[in-house]
C-alpha cells in the first residue's frame, strides 16, 4: 500500500500550490484595478455617465479603459465578474489550515506552555475567532462610526493589534501569526463575497429592470476594496512567517505583526500616490525601512522555541514507544542536533532552522513525521548531507516511522 505520510505530504503540497496560484490571481487583479482606478483621467469626450478613462499598452497592443461610477446606459451581455480568485484563495487557505494546523494541532497549533488546550478546544477557538473577526468588522463598517473611513481604518488597526496579542496568548507562536493572517484574509474575502458582489448584483438588477441604480452601493464597495488593498501585503507576510522563527518564535511576535500592518500601509501609500499622480512620496520607503529594522531588532529577543519535552501525548507517544526509537534517537542526535538545538553548534547559526529542536527523545518523537519525510524518504536533511548520514541510518528512520504507523493502524 502507498505510504500515507508521503501521500499526505503531497496533498498538502497540492493544496498549498493551489493557494499560492489563486492568491497570485486575486492579488494581481486587486492591485491592477486599484492602480487603474487611481490613474483614471478626465477627458472632454467621455460618454455620458463615465467617470474617467485610461490608455494602457501591454503585450504589443493598446487598451482603452473607461469607468462608470454606477453603470453605462446599456449593460453589455459580456460582463466579467472578478470573484472566483478571492473565493478560491480563501477556500484553499482554509483547507491548508485544516490539513496543517487542525490535523497537526499537537505539533503546530497547541503549545501547552502558552495555553493547555485540548485539540478540539483549540480548533473551536480558531473557528470562532475567524467568524468573530468578520462580524465585528462588518458591524463597525455599517455603523455611523464607519462613515469616516480614516477613523474606521484606525479602529481596524487597533482590533488587529488586539487580535495579534490575543492569538499569542492562546496558540503557539507559529500558529498565532498564521491565524492573524487568516483572520485578516477572512475579512478580505468576506468583503468580496458578502458586500462587493451583492452590491454589484443589485446594480446590475436595477439596470436590467430599467431603474437608476443607487450610487451608494458603489461607494460601499469602494470602501471595502480600499481596506483590502491596504491589508494585502501584511497578510502575505503573515502567511510566510510560519517558515521563519525569527518572526514567530519570539516573545515580541505580536508587536512584530502589528508593525507589519504599518509597513503594509506605507508601501501601499507609495504606490497608490504614484498611480494617482499625487507625487513621489519616497519618504514612505524610509519609514518602511525603519519599521523593518525595528522588527529585525525585536526578533533578536529571546526565542520562544517550543519545548515539547514537557510531556508526551497522542501521536508522539506512539512514535516514542515504537521499535527502533532508541536507534533513531541516537541517529538524529548525532546527525541533526548540532543545528536543531536550542543553541545550535553550527558556526554562524543563531537559532534552530524552522524553530525545530531535536535534542531530546521527546522532541524527536514530536517531530517524527518531519524526520521521516526530510531524512528518511527524501534526502533533504541534512543539507548536502553535511553530517554524513549513512543510507542504513535513513533506512532505520523509515523502518521506525512505518512500524509505528502500522502499530497505530495508520500506515497504508
Amino acid at each position: 500500500m502507498y505510504d500515507w505520510a508521503v501521500l499526505e505530504a503531497w496533498i498538502e503540497f497540492a493544496v498549498r500550490w493551489t493557494h499560492v496560484i489563486t492568491a497570485v490571481a486575486w492579488i494581481g487583479s486587486s492591485f491592477y484595478f486599484i492602480a487603474l482606478d487611481l490613474g483614471l483621467r478626465k477627458s472632454p469626450d467621455l460618454p455620458p455617465g463615465a467617470y474617467g478613462e485610461e490608455w494602457q499598452v501591454h503585450g504589443g497592443g493598446f487598451y482603452h479603459v473607461q469607468k462608470y461610477l454606477v453603470a453605462p446606459d446599456r449593460l453589455p451581455d459580456h460582463l466579467i465578474w472578478f470573484k472566483w480568485e478571492s473565493y478560491a484563495t480563501w477556500l484553499s487557505g482554509f483547507a491548508l489550515l485544516v490539513l496543517v494546523y487542525y490535523l497537526g494541532a499537537e505539533l503546530y497549533l497547541v503549545d501547552p506552555a502558552v495555553a493547555d488546550l485540548a485539540v478540539w478546544q483549540a480548533v473551536l477557538v480558531s473557528l470562532a475567532s475567524l467568524g468573530f473577526g468578520w462580524l465585528a468588522y462588518d458591524t463597525i463598517c455599517k455603523s455611523r462610526f464607519g462613515d469616516d473611513n480614516t477613523r474606521l481604518m484606525l479602529l481596524l488597526y487597533v482590533i488587529l493589534v488586539a487580535m495579534a496579542w490575543g492569538y499569542t496568548q492562546v496558540f503557539s507562536g507559529r500558529a498565532a501569526l498564521l491565524h492573524l493572517g487568516a483572520f485578516t484574509a477572512t475579512i478580505m474575502s468576506a468583503n468580496v463575497f458578502m458586500v462587493i458582489m451583492p452590491n454589484q448584483r443589485i446594480v446590475v438588477a436595477d439596470l436590467k429592470a430599467g431603474r437608476v441604480p443607487d450610487p451608494k452601493y458603489g461607494r460601499i464597495a469602494k470602501q471595502r476594496s480600499t481596506h483590502n488593498n491596504y491589508l494585502t501585503l501584511p497578510v502575505l507576510f503573515l502567511m510566510l512567517s510560519n517558515h521563519y522563527p525569527l518572526a514567530f518564535a519570539t516573545q515580541y511576535n505580536w508587536i512584530i505583526a502589528s508593525l507589519v500592518f504599518l509597513m503594509g500601509v506605507t508601501i501601499r501609500h507609495y504606490f497608490n500616490s504614484r498611480h494617482a499622480g499625487k507625487g513621489n512620496p519616497t519618504w514612505t520607503w524610509a519609514v518602511t525601512a525603519v519599521l523593518f529594522l525595528i522588527i529585525a531588532w525585536l526578533s533578536t529577543a529571546p526565542m520562544g522555541v517550543q519545548q515539547p519535552e514537557a510531556r508526551l501525548q497522542g501521536t508522539a507517544l506512539t512514535y516514542a514507544s515504537a521499535p527502533g526509537f532508541d536507534e533513531v534517537t541516537g541517529i538524529v542526535q548525532g546527525r541533526c542536533a548540532m543545528c536543531h538545538a536550542a543553541e545550535p553548534g553550527w558556526p554562524g547559526m543563531l537559532w534552530p532552522p524552522k524553530g525545530v529542536v531535536l535534542e531530546t527523545p521527546a522532541q524527536i518523537a514530536h517531530e517524527a513525521r518531519r524526520i521521516y519525510l526530510q531524512a528518511g524518504v527524501s534526502h533533504a536533511m541534512p543539507p548536502a548531507n553535511l553530517s554524513y548520514i549513512e543510507p542504513q541510518e535513513r533506512e532505520a528512520i523509515v523502518r521506525w516511522f512505518q512500524g509505528a504507523g502500522r502499530g497505530a493502524g495508520v500506515e497504508g
